[in-house]
């Protein structure tokens, strides 16, 4: 039985479309180069915010990636741009697809963001004769607890506070971070004082404004909070060198029973430290030099800054309305 013909069917050559798909179509494709457009716009305004100059002059976020994978494997000023490109990246991307990538580049999320942190806080063109003394990623990372001000002022100053430039360069990253932690606290204990000094001559000019100066309270109750202060770090300094301390005392006791407990032991024989404890009482040692060397630098500051007066408290015996050496001043031998 012969086979049936198989219809052919003749060609599309066009497809109408009603006007109302065909505008449906061009809102939807100018939505979209809206889109584009908006995001182009958003990631440049990120690389430009933090320097990073983008691969090519191009936003696709493969380059990007590829940018970065590259920079992780160089200096630090290139852990720098490693975050600059990060939070490029992060604008480029679309929502969830950042985590992705971030685990194609082998980064957790924690240290994107401590990138980004720092591409946004060393972003400043005054910022790089500061980086020339930060060595490390890691020390790069830890300087991000210092506030913007104290960052400005490193960077034109070569110091803040007790902590100089010099220094991080020759510090090791647990120096560096113990320094800064310092630093921290001493920048926010100057902050609180100029918190109140400010407050007390706000205070002082509505007291002016309500009626004329007043008498201002004597100088013993003006510095009671200072002194406040003082007596209550000075407590906690000294309870944790007891701790210590003790620490010391309780590992000796510790050995002095081991000791005694070694098969054939008399009083009196030798009998050696095992490495562990060596280690132990290294450590011990080693912490006690810092403090030592802390509370030298402590002393000096002191003498630095209250010296001539202390001197001069201690060789003279202060007679009422008497100033050292005048007349009626009692010399101490």
């Amino acid at each position: 039985m012969p086979r049936a013909a198989t219809k052919t069917q003749e060609p599309v050559t066009d497809i109408v479309l009603s006007p109302k798909a065909v505008a449906q179509i061009e809102g939807a494709q100018d939505a979209l180069a809206i889109d584009d457009m908006q995001m182009q716009a958003r990631v440049r305004a990120v690389a430009l915010q933090v320097g990073y100059q983008l691969p090519g002059d191009c936003i696709d976020a493969d380059l990007i990636q590829r940018d970065i994978a590259a920079n992780m494997r160089r200096s630090v000023e290139a852990c720098l741009e490693v975050g600059r490109g990060l939070a490029t990246l992060k604008a480029a991307c679309l929502h969830g697809s950042f985590v992705a990538r971030l685990e194609v580049l082998g980064v957790e999320a924690r240290v994107a963001q401590k990138f980004m942190q720092s591409a946004v806080k060393f972003s400043k063109a005054s910022t790089s004769t500061l980086l020339k003394s930060v060595d490390s990623q890691s020390k790069l990372f830890e300087m991000l607890v210092l506030e913007d001000e104290q960052i400005d002022e490193l960077a034109l100053t070569g110091e803040s506070g007790e902590l100089k430039l010099d220094d991080i360069a020759t510090m090791s990253v647990k120096e560096l971070r113990l320094a800064l932690r310092q630093s921290k606290q001493d920048h926010k204990y100057a902050s609180e004082q100029q918190t109140k000094e400010r407050e007390r001559a706000e205070k002082a000019e509505k007291a002016l404004k309500a009626g004329g100066p007043k008498a201002p309270p004597p100088l013993s109750e003006r510095l009671e909070e200072i002194s406040e202060d003082v007596d209550k770090v000075q407590k906690a300094a000294s309870e944790a060198l007891l701790q210590i301390s003790g620490q010391i005392k309780s590992i000796d006791q510790w050995w002095m029973d081991e000791m005694v407990k070694q098969p054939g032991y008399e009083p009196g024989d030798a009998v050696p430290m095992p490495a562990e404890l060596v280690a132990l009482a290294q450590k011990l040692h080693d912490n006690a030099e810092r403090i030592a060397a802390a509370v030298g630098s402590l002393q000096h500051l002191v003498f630095d800054r209250f010296g001539h007066e202390i001197q001069a408290a201690h060789t003279y015996v202060m007679q009422p309305g008497v100033i050292p050496g005048q007349v009626g001043q009692a010399v101490v031998e």
